[in-house]
């Protein structure tokens, strides 16, 4: 029952989980930018696995330590398997296993949820996984959701440029994230 709880309350606050890519909108106030997610998205250019470079304090990822990655699959429902590992304290490794899904009209935003099949029909268990913002190359990503409770910076490799990961930054700034606390956990180099 205790990773039911867990489950339905990881969906609820999750949303870590594809032509042309938008980047970045200027909403045209004082340069910031929309809290939106991207216009185009190529799925299976998205899919694969990530390395979480950074991440806004999650309190389902509090174990995780090191080493996070995120491994997208498309599944023959046409859903995607969303599969989140990391190392944790003691050196072992974690896994959760959730399914998103796109939402018509809106390729850069997703549902995630985490909790088991059965209870998808119930209010809250789908949570928004927006991509922000993704490199013309599929090489880093930018997701996060229309609260900015959460944010994540994702790489297809385990470190980041240090430029980019600033700019990265910047721009989560500017979309309105409050960076205070971003966790980072991987080399930025």
């Amino acid at each position: 029952m205790r990773a039911i709880a867990y489950a339905i309350a990881a969906a609820m606050v999750l949303a870590p989980g594809a032509g042309k890519t938008q980047t970045s909108t200027s909403s045209g106030i004082g340069g910031a930018l929309e809290n939106v997610p991207v216009t185009a998205l190529e799925l299976d250019r998205y899919l694969g696995q990530w390395h979480e470079i950074a991440h806004l304090p999650m309190f389902f990822q509090r174990k995780c330590v090191a080493d996070t990655t995120a491994t997208y699959t498309l599944k023959e429902n046409n859903r995607i398997e969303v599969r989140n590992a990391c190392s944790t304290r003691d050196g072992s490794r974690t896994e959760s296993v959730g399914e998103a899904q796109t939402v018509d009209g809106s390729p850069g935003a997703l549902k995630v949820r985490f909790a088991p099949a059965w209870l998808g029909w119930v209010p809250g268990i789908w949570a928004d996984y927006w991509v922000l913002d993704v490199d013309p190359e599929y090489r880093w990503a930018v997701v996060g959701g229309p609260s900015r409770k959460y944010l994540w910076i994702l790489s297809r490799e385990p470190s980041m440029d240090a430029a980019l990961f600033n700019r990265l930054k910047a721009d989560a700034t500017a979309r309105g994230y409050e960076l205070d606390d971003l966790v980072v956990g991987a080399p930025i180099k």
